[in-house]
């Protein structure tokens, strides 16, 4: 199984564009897909760098309805209108960063519910042998702080998002699986005692955002919870790929933790599964 990083937050080795934003394509036996978009069409820029043939594409899963995973849906849709889009049935919902001195819609695009491709998933999908998808993660354990300032707009009122949204991948190749995850807003261990759930076991390799990733500096709580989160996920035999909403800081200190079980994945690098 091949995973290639076509934009993340920050540059790599090689000249690829970079952004707030993230994508993946993936290759498997059976599939070439892609998992989110970026924030804009960069993606589609180093996909061409990197020699991945977006038009090949047949399956682009959403992990959740943020505008840094979906921004460039639509110039894919215009560039291969063959392949199926998958996302939860309320990815389409307005959702903001609010707060005191902030009201900013960070949904997606709603022209993209008017594709045709659009297929939207009620909470777990079956694809076949080698993809799954899954969601309804309701645990709370070290919920990431960030998340209460991320609201759902309904009827005029701002609620907390419980991200309904969110959705996750599994990929089953050669008797290993890979659990994909956009953001990971739900919790990365939430999520994984979910997969544990399904799987009875823990995935080979988890690839995701932690959504860790602070502007206003990290207090004394959130080095804790970052350690705490560490210090359980090395208790697995897991190794997890991560970046984006992660931020570099929580990166160095989960590293502190699980060593060689944590990689970070930069614009434009590669994944062997």
């Amino acid at each position: 199984m091949k995973i290639i990083n076509l934009i993340e937050n920050t540059k790599g080795e090689k000249e690829c564009l970079f952004e707030h934003g993230l994508s993946f394509y993936v290759e498997t036996a059976n599939h070439k897909l892609l998992v989110d978009t970026g924030a804009t069409n960069a993606f589609m820029e180093n996909a061409q760098m990197l020699g991945v043939d977006l038009e090949q594409v047949d399956l682009l899963i959403l992990s959740h309805g943020h505008y840094d995973h979906a921004g460039g849906v639509l110039g894919f849709a215009k560039k291969n209108s063959r392949a199926r889009i998958l996302m939860q049935q309320w990815a389409g919902g307005e959702y903001y960063h609010k707060n005191e001195t902030i009201e900013k819609y960070i949904g997606i695009d709603p022209q993209i519910m008017e594709l045709s491709q659009i297929e939207l998933v009620e909470e777990n999908k079956k694809i076949d042998e080698e993809i799954f998808l899954f969601s309804g993660v309701t645990g709370r354990k070290l919920w990431p702080l960030g998340n209460r300032e991320l609201k759902v707009k309904k009827e005029g009122c701002f609620y907390q998002d419980e991200f309904l949204h969110e959705q996750y991948l599994v990929l089953t190749e050669k008797g290993k699986r890979v659990l994909l995850s956009g953001c990971a807003h739900n919790g990365i261990l939430n999520i994984l005692e979910k997969y544990r759930e399904i799987y009875k076991a823990d995935p080979d390799a988890v690839i995701s955002g932690f959504h860790m990733q602070k502007k206003s500096g990290y207090t004394q709580e959130d080095i804790d919870i970052i350690q705490k989160i560490g210090e359980e996920l090395k208790k697995t035999d897991t190794v997890f790929y991560t970046g984006h909403c992660t931020g570099e800081i929580p990166y160095q200190i989960l590293k502190e933790t699980m060593g060689s079980q944590i990689v970070y994945v930069h614009s434009g690098d590669t994944i062997i599964i």
